[in-house]
């Protein structure tokens, strides 16, 4: 019997991989690519099915990295969720951090300081700038252009630097509060990272010397994968994948929070929605994000880094804890009960660098969420992975996998 049931259950999952009407076609072949796939950025799975080099059929395997964040939001005070946002775009933790801290206190009703939102839209940008480094890097070293990588990955670690001065940690920085950020920005931080705009663009035009007229990547990425405008917005992209479409949407621009209103600059859209109009997209918000960098480092305002009125949220300075009886007691009420925020529920979403990042958190009064919803922009962007990959040769699933610049950890949550 336990060998009919194993039996039984082998021929049902080979039904189900090439299926065509729920059986098996002699002219297909069935291939699974991942999760264990360099090229897959992660635990991602694609189940294919392929005539010849074609492929007819893709249907991706999401959850091998599900950790049950949200269920873990409703366990847990607000502060102390902060850290798990680190977890979910693992390539930029700062600007996940911004845009959970700004959900919270759209539900306190509650506005930081000048100089926390400058503070906020700078770490933002250095979190796009890291991440698009990153994900260029990797999508050129997928492809073959080894060279590419190196020079992204060393102006990566250069901004890691500069994030460890700041917050104290390279990776996992949990540096935004609610209420504010953990600290102020150190003496002299500002002039390094204005020195690191000045030497990055330089690197910015080798690389682009390198890859954006290079014939085997022109090769690799132009006409394949192209995603209309209709099919972008049906399928719930956001970010440079959407804008790579031709659709000119940005939340800075659209619907502007800490101060976006502020600064100067432009939003880069394609014209075909292919891979190369994916990668170039990327390419040129660097720029603008370093364009940005500079406005803000040059009208960063004085002030207090925290809300004043934030009192009941935002933990009391140590040195006052250690010596104020009344900051004892609200440090105390603030780690065990957590903020005491009202009731309602609200949703608020930042544009982060793999797209439009969400929180929706429904609150009954008290330190701790009811219910939290994450709106992951890799988990919708990769939605219309199964119409794009149809027609593709198996080669270009690689390139249309590095041009998405998703992560699993944001997918999965």
């Amino acid at each position: 019997m336990a060998k009919e049931a194993t039996e039984v259950s082998y021929g049902d999952v080979l039904s189900r991989v090439s299926r065509g009407e729920g059986e098996l076609q002699p002219d297909r072949m069935a291939l699974s690519m991942g999760p264990s796939h360099p090229s897959t950025h992660g635990v991602l799975r694609l189940m294919l099915d392929l005539d010849g080099e074609t492929v007819t059929r893709c249907e991706p395997v999401v959850g091998y990295l599900h950790r049950g964040d949200e269920k873990i939001a409703e366990n847990m005070t607000y502060n102390q969720f902060v850290p798990y946002t680190d977890r979910l775009d693992y390539l930029a933790p700062l600007a996940n951090n911004v845009a959970y801290a700004l959900a919270v206190e759209k539900l306190a009703a509650l506005e930081v300081p000048p100089r926390c939102q400058a503070i906020r839209v700078l770490v933002s940008e250095m979190s796009r700038v890291s991440s698009h480094l990153m994900g260029l890097g990797a999508y050129a070293l997928d492809i073959g252009a080894m060279t590419v990588f190196l020079y992204t990955f060393t102006e990566r670690e250069k901004l890691y630097t500069l994030f460890e001065e700041l917050t104290g940690a390279r990776f996992t920085t949990s540096y935004t509060r609610i209420g504010g950020v953990a600290r102020d920005l150190p003496g002299g931080w500002l002039g390094k990272v204005d020195k690191f705009c000045d030497q990055f663009l330089p690197v910015l035009d080798d690389c682009n010397d390198l890859l954006t007229r290079n014939r085997i990547f022109l090769d690799r990425t132009e006409g394949v994968a192209e995603i209309s405008k209709e099919d972008a917005i049906g399928y719930g992209l956001t970010g440079p994948n959407l804008r790579a479409s031709g659709v000119p949407s940005d939340l800075r621009k659209d619907c502007p929070y800490s101060g976006y209103e502020h600064y100067e600059f432009d939003v880069p859209i394609g014209a075909r929605g292919d891979c190369y109009d994916r990668y170039l997209v990327r390419f040129e918000e660097m720029r603008q994000s370093i364009r940005i960098i500079r406005q803000v480092i040059q009208s960063m305002p004085d002030g207090p880094w925290y809300a004043e009125e934030a009192k009941k949220i935002f933990a009391p300075p140590k040195d006052k804890v250690m010596t104020s009886m009344e900051e004892l007691i609200q440090n105390f009420m603030i780690v065990t009960q957590g903020p005491q925020m009202p009731a309602g529920e609200v949703y608020f979403e930042a544009e982060n660098p793999k797209g439009a990042l969400g929180f929706y958190i429904v609150s009954k009064g008290g330190g701790v969420p009811y219910r939290l919803k994450i709106r992951s922009p890799s988990f919708c962007n990769l939605s219309i992975l199964p119409k794009v990959a149809r027609g593709c040769m198996i080669g270009d699933v690689v390139s249309l996998l590095g041009s998405f610049d998703f992560v699993m950890g944001e997918c999965d949550s």
